[in-house]
This record gives C-alpha cells, sequence and structure tokens, in this order.
C-alpha cells in the first residue's frame, strides 16, 4: 500500500472514530440527539481538513529540512494556531446547530480547557504523522546504505580477481620449465582456482570447505615452486566447516605470507592455517607464517596490491563490528594474522 492511500485511511478513520467515541461519552451523561450527532461530525470534519492543511504546510514549507530545534519551534507555534482555531470553531459549530452555552462556553477557564485539549488531540496527530515519517526516511536509509555497501563490495571483489589471478599464473610458469610433469598438475590445481575465482564474484560469502580447498591448491602450488622452502600445516576443527567466509579471504592472506613472508627468506618458512570454534560459536582463524612485520607494515602490506585491504574492507561491509581482523608479529621469527567470523552470519550466502 503506498503512502497516500495510507495517509488518508488513517485521517478517516482517525477522525471518524473521534466523533463517534465522544458521541458515545455524551449519549452516557445525557443523551444523544439528532443535533449532537451533526455538531460532534462537523467537529471531526474540521480537525480531518485542519490536520490535513498542516500536512499540506509541512510538505509544501520543507520542514523536514530544517534542524530539529527549528522543527520543534514550527510545531509547537502551528499547534497552538490550530488549537486556537479549534476552540474557534467548536463555538460557531455548536452557535450553528443551536447547542451554544453562552454563559458556560465562553467562560475563559472553558476555552483555555477546550484549547488544552484540542492541542493535545493535535500534538498527538503531529507526533504519529512525524514519526511514521522519521521511521520511512530510516528504513529508506538503511535500504540505500545496503545497496551502497553492496556496491562497493563487488568493486571489491572485481579488484581482486585479476590481482589473484595474476599471482597464480606466474607460480604456473615458473613450474613449466623447470618441471614439466609437475606442471601438469600444477595446471589442474590452477584451474580450479580459476574457476573459484570466477564463481565468487557472484557471491558474498562462500562455505569454508570450498575456501580452504582452494588454499590447499594455491599452496600446493607453491610447494613445487619452492620446495623444501616451504611447510605447511593445517590444524581445523570440523565445526569450522560449518561456516561461510568472504571468498578469497584466506587465500589473500596466505598469498601475502608466501609474498611477503616467506620468499624474502632464503631458508623459507612456515605457513601454519588454525580454525577453531570458540564456546561464544564464532569462528576463530589464525594464519602464522614466518616473517616480520616492520613498524609501518600495515600500510605497506595494505598497499601491496588490494589483498589485506580488501579483506579488511568485506569483512567491515559483511560483518560490521562483529568481525575481527589483526595482524601483527608472533614473535621474532613469525607474523600471526587473527580473524573472527560471527556466529549470526554463519549461513549467508
Amino acid at each position: 500500500m503506498d503512502r497516500s492511500r495510507l495517509y488518508w485511511i488513517f485521517q478517516i478513520l482517525g477522525w471518524s472514530a473521534f466523533a463517534v467515541i465522544n458521541l458515545f461519552f455524551v449519549s452516557l451523561i445525557r443523551g444523544i440527539t439528532s443535533v449532537q450527532v451533526g455538531a460532534y461530525l462537523s467537529l471531526g470534519a474540521f480537525y480531518f481538513l485542519s490536520t490535513h492543511f498542516f500536512r499540506h504546510i509541512i510538505k509544501s514549507k520543507g520542514w523536514f529540512s530544517y534542524k530539529l530545534s527549528d522543527l520543534l519551534t514550527h510545531a509547537v507555534l502551528s499547534l497552538l494556531i490550530l488549537s486556537f482555531g479549534n476552540v474557534v470553531a467548536t463555538v460557531l459549530i455548536n452557535w450553528i446547530f443551536g447547542i451554544l452555552r453562552v454563559r458556560e462556553d465562553l467562560q475563559p477557564s472553558v476555552l483555555l480547557v477546550n484549547m488544552f485539549i484540542s492541542f493535545l488531540y493535535y500534538a498527538l496527530w503531529a507526533m504519529m504523522y512525524f514519526l511514521y515519517h522519521f521511521l520511512e526516511n530510516y528504513n529508506f536509509t538503511l535500504k540505500y546504505q545496503a545497496k551502497i555497501n553492496e556496491i562497493k563490495l563487488n568493486q571489491l571483489r572485481s579488484q581482486l580477481n585479476p590481482h589473484f589471478i595474476f599471482n597464480a599464473l606466474n607460480s604456473v610458469r615458473a613450474l613449466v620449465d623447470e618441471n614439466p610433469p609437475k606442471s601438469k598438475e600444477a595446471i589442474t590445481q590452477l584451474s580450479n582456482i580459476l574457476r573459484y575465482s570466477l564463481i565468487m564474484d557472484k557471491k558474498r560469502t562462500i562455505d569454508f570447505s570450498d575456501e580452504i580447498k582452494i588454499v590447499k591448491d594455491y599452496l600446493d602450488l607453491e610447494g613445487i615452486r619452492f620446495e623444501e622452502r616451504l611447510a605447511v600445516k593445517y590444524e581445523i576443527e570440523k565445526e569450522a566447516y560449518r561456516f561461510k567466509i568472504p571468498p578469497m579471504m584466506l587465500q589473500t592472506i596466505v598469498e601475502n605470507a608466501i609474498k611477503h613472508g616467506i620468499s624474502n627468506r632464503m631458508k623459507g618458512g612456515l605457513v601454519h592455517i588454525s580454525c577453531t570454534v570458540g564456546l561464544t560459536g564464532d569462528l576463530y582463524i589464525a594464519i602464522k607464517n614466518s616473517g616480520q612485520l616492520a613498524s609501518n607494515s600495515t600500510r605497506k602490506v595494505a598497499g601491496s596490491g588490494h589483498g589485506i585491504s580488501n579483506t579488511i574492507q568485506r569483512l567491515k561491509l559483511i560483518y560490521g563490528s562483529r568481525a575481527f581482523f589483526k595482524m601483527k608479529n608472533f614473535d621474532s621469527e613469525y607474523v600471526v594474522t587473527e580473524i573472527k567470523i560471527p556466529k549470526q552470519n554463519s549461513t549467508l550466502d
């Protein structure tokens, strides 16, 4: 149902209910006549028309663009004017229908009480109108932000894909001349990686099992190139396979470990991947690799391609503050990257 139709339904039902409820209470006190029915229906019609005019002023003057203090000032002044107009209209309606009690109804105290009651009615209407508007705008803002985040995520994935393919092709190229038999196996593994990289462009998260399989293929490729200079160790709990994670996340970190850690060491080093599920049900991933971070390493690593900076941004876009990412020196020999994937998002597609 569109906003305009919903507004008219609430206007008609609301002020009709106002007239009927007032007539009911009047009938309990002194009975009811056709004159009183006409008077209260006329008063309900005045409320209907005056609030509609108030809505017209709000929209035509662009009140929702005002600062909160200005909006409150305009609203209160308008409600006072409407309340005064309602009191005048009530006196005229009672006079037209012949039920005006001049000595009683025109006393200042009675007029002030009627104006206060009218102010409450108008204030209740204004509160519901403004609340509906702000809630609708808030929902629109959330949807808009979600769309912007999705666009940003697609941009990050499109940046990451060619970066990864380029590095993977370099690994295979090194094998073709050095060891042709092993290069055949490497090409098969690379085809798996390329197929996966195409799939990941359509997903914001993917099964952990698919991601770890590609990581293993990638490390196997690099193992052929580095031979005994690369050692790999896996410690993965069964519960970790229930999770979904951003595609290429682990592979990006492992690739970074090879590029900035293992390849810079004459004797090579170790890549240790550990995945556990904590007591809170969150997935904790730790990737430890040989090497050291310099004091400004975070900026250097983030600037080397789109790898680590992309990973951090994707985690933030998908999970917000519930995810965790940290890269630090573990001791004098190793760097450890720690990631937390929240439990609530373990079933995201």
